[in-house]
């Protein structure tokens, strides 16, 4: 009685303290007909709340997403299933379902009569407009009497998760001269000691282990050396991606940040399309996808690990290394300095492929945010040291900057045209 009580109106209320007050008045005047009329009044909100709670108790929902992993920009279609198990039919239902502000707003639903054991199908539609991993639900009903007496709510079917990854546009094409890392076994990079980190001995460099000292090449080239784990060439191709906070410029879908996202997706799943190993990785080193468990031929592992991927808080990239591992590499970057892409192209072979799309994170910037540096000057140190350059501005279409960028190789072979039918 106490949780009926509790989900009184404030009608509900009014209307049980006239009851109360009626029967007061009544048994003080001696009138019967009034104490008839009291205890009408009293029982009719009591009534109400008790079949409110019964109606409550019986309810069940579930939750359907077609599909359940959508594009961003596509439509997603959510259906509810009710269905009352109570002894009598449910009414009065108002259902809401907590829908992210990336989702759009929350739908409602007015249900007027719920049939026993007979489910009713809701559906609405859901088009995302920013990439994550989302969470819809939980399913909140409102039961309410005809009178608008009682009420309560119930928490229904749980949370589903909707994936939505980043946009992918078609582009055409692939740069030509060292066939983009498509099965080439790389003995010829092994004996000019290329390759993921396979030399076998290279120069000391400052926080090296002492212990991987190699003493007889110390001995022989009068300057300290260490080993490397000899490992072998896998050839390939590797896509950087910098997604540092400080590196993008602009908020929600229309930053520069989800810009380079998209299309490192699109350059991942073209190069798929036709059998290149592919790695995709952060501008720290870490690997993204097309590690070795998927063998970086996995189009959903690329799309999900950059539909949940957050900004990094770096402040500058990972220096020290080179960050294709030996591959060749696409850089999609955000405004970087010219000390940081001196860093980039200190450890990157010559003569190995290496190209790179510059944002113009400033054309993205919003009144209040500061400025990026210039990008003029990255592209004349990446183009002094042989690396491909394209530049990327908001209104610039991604398959016009992949025809820029395979054209920045001609120097190194033609650009390939070639499509998949």
């Amino acid at each position: 009685m106490r949780t009926a009580l509790s989900g009184l109106t404030t009608r509900g209320r009014c209307l049980l303290a006239a009851g109360f007050a009626a029967g007061l008045c009544a048994v003080a005047l001696n009138e019967r007909d009034l104490l008839r009329v009291a205890a009408f009044v009293i029982a009719l909100p009591l009534l109400a709340a008790w079949l409110a709670t019964r109606a409550r108790v019986g309810l069940h929902a579930a939750r359907f997403l077609s599909p359940s992993r959508v594009p961003v920009g596509a439509a997603t279609e959510v259906r509810l299933d009710l269905r009352s198990t109570g002894r009598l039919p449910t009414g009065g239902l108002l259902l809401e379902d907590n829908v992210p502000y990336a989702l759009g707003s929350r739908p409602r639903f007015l249900v007027e009569r719920l049939p026993r054991y007979h489910p009713t199908a809701l559906r609405y539609p859901l088009k995302p407009v920013m990439r994550g991993i989302q969470q819809v639900g939980p399913l909140m009903a409102r039961i309410t009497d005809p009178f608008g007496l009682a009420e309560f709510d119930r928490e229904l079917a749980g949370r589903s998760k909707l994936v939505v990854v980043p946009r992918v546009v078609p582009l055409l094409g692939l740069p030509g001269g060292s066939g983009m890392g498509a099965g080439d076994d790389g003995s010829v990079r092994l004996r000019s000691g290329q390759g993921e980190d396979d030399a076998v001995v290279r120069q000391y460099r400052q926080g090296d282990d002492l212990r991987k000292v190699h003493w007889r090449s110390t001995a022989r080239r009068d300057e300290l050396m260490v080993r490397v784990e000899e490992r072998p060439w896998r050839g390939g191709t590797t896509v950087l991606l910098d997604h540092r906070l400080v590196a993008h410029r602009g908020n929600g879908p229309s930053a520069s940040l989800e810009w380079a996202i998209s299309f490192a997706a699109s350059v991942c799943l073209h190069l798929h399309r036709f059998g290149h190993q592919v790695r995709l990785v952060a501008e720290d080193g870490r690997v993204l996808a097309g590690g070795q468990a998927d063998g970086g031929h996995s189009d959903h592992v690329v799309l999900d690990s950059l539909a949940a991927l957050q900004p990094s808080h770096r402040r500058e990239l990972a220096g020290g290394l080179d960050p294709g591992a030996g591959q060749e590499v696409i850089a999609v970057l955000g405004g970087i300095t010219p000390a940081a892409v001196e860093d980039l192209i200190r450890f990157r072979p010559r003569g190995m492929r290496s190209l790179a799309v510059l944002l113009d994170v400033n054309a993205w910037a919003s009144a209040s945010e500061d400025k990026a540096p210039d990008p003029a000057d990255a592209h004349r140190l990446l183009s002094s040291a042989g690396w491909g350059v394209a530049l990327a501005r908001p209104q610039s279409p991604m398959p016009q900057v992949w025809r820029e960028l395979c054209a920045s190789s001609v120097n190194r072979g033609p650009v390939v045209r070639a499509d998949v039918t």
